[in-house]
């Protein structure tokens, strides 16, 4: 991605809704701190490090030391860069007032052609985690996901205790069944060991940050009107989703790892984002000069779909919190064509 001018207007503009000044004095980790997620959180934070002079100790990590240290090279020496695969041995060197957990993969492709590998790895690296947490303290937070609530048969806003049916047969299900899994995880490890584990759930979750591999519609739409391209729609993209944009999901983030409560669960969803995927193609094509001209999906597309038909997200336990989103969705696209490369 581009780090612009118009990019770190919107870090300044994100860090005002962030509780970075709880931070002062603390530690934190950011795992997965290269993707789509982890790299907004890690962003922000470092912004308010170096340029608001909030003083924290930060580490991230990545399936490599070396792609942190490429990722956030403008930013040497306000970070500790450290590598973390899920499935392997965490290998902190000390303990964390908040460990930021983002190192799953959320690449729909991926869901579909290695089903089993997303679950084992998710469940493997959570674990180790939780591990980590139990025998160092400081506080777990878990990136799970909008997806744990399955389908739901009322189209309104999703709260935190709404869940519905997702298939156990279906081998796209190992995204939603490991998230649904991981948090009931971090439940057993409060209630037998004390451990301080709070869980966010993001819904759609978009910015500049993503990679070439990313198959989310989003980076799909992007890509194609940054190449001039028309964008291709492959459903009829009347799904409501509750959209964010990343620095958005990040002040949110740390609003929770901060404010939230031992134990709950709480939404990241912006009210002035809710949309169809129609709506948030049109937003790029309009933003950019291109039209949204629809097409059929392939098989393997298919196959890889978000099985959810409604997933607006309520916002009212995160807003409670204090938080409050600074992009609307016309913001957030405008974010994404300014920085994406």
């Amino acid at each position: 991605m581009k780090f612009n001018e118009s990019y770190f207007a919107d870090l300044k503009k994100a860090a005002s809704a962030a509780p970075l000044e709880s931070l002062q004095g603390k530690s934190v980790c950011i795992t997965g701190a290269t993707g789509l997620i982890g790299s907004a959180i890690a962003d922000l934070l470092l912004y308010g490090k170096l340029h608001l002079g909030f003083g924290y100790d930060l580490t991230f990590t990545a399936r490599s030391a070396e792609k942190a240290e490429s990722r956030f090279a403008y930013g040497k020496g306000a970070y500790r860069p450290m590598r973390f695969v899920c499935g392997e041995p965490f290998k902190g060197e000390t303990s964390f007032d908040y460990l930021i957990h983002c190192a799953e993969n959320a690449h729909p492709q991926a869901f579909s052609a290695h089903p089993a590998e997303t679950a084992n790895s998710a469940l493997a690296g959570a674990h180790e985690l939780l591990e980590w947490t139990r025998r160092k303290g400081g506080r777990f937070c878990y990136l799970s996901s909008s997806e744990v609530y399955g389908k739901l048969d009322a189209e309104k806003p999703i709260g935190e205790n709404d869940f519905g049916y997702v298939d156990l047969k279906d081998p796209r299900s190992c995204y939603p069944s490991a998230k649904r899994m991981i948090e009931t995880l971090c439940a057993c490890y409060r209630k037998e060991y004390g451990a301080d584990c709070v869980i966010v759930r993001p819904g759609h979750i978009y910015g500049p940050q993503f990679t070439k591999e990313d198959s989310r519609v989003f980076a799909q739409f992007a890509r194609d009107v940054l190449a001039g391209r028309d964008i291709v729609m492959k459903s009829e993209g009347r799904q409501m989703r509750s959209y964010c944009y990343t620095l958005d999901c990040a002040s949110a983030i740390l609003t929770v790892a901060v404010r939230g409560g031992c134990g709950e669960a709480y939404n990241i969803s912006n009210r002035r984002s809710l949309a169809t995927i129609r709506e948030l193609a049109e937003t790029f094509a309009r933003l950019s000069g291109r039209k949204v001209v629809f097409d059929l999906p392939s098989e393997a597309e298919r196959a890889g779909y978000n099985r959810m038909t409604y997933s607006a997200l309520a916002s009212e336990k995160l807003e409670a919190l204090g938080w409050e989103g600074r992009f609307d969705l016309e913001a957030g696209v405008a974010g994404v064509l300014a920085g994406a490369d």
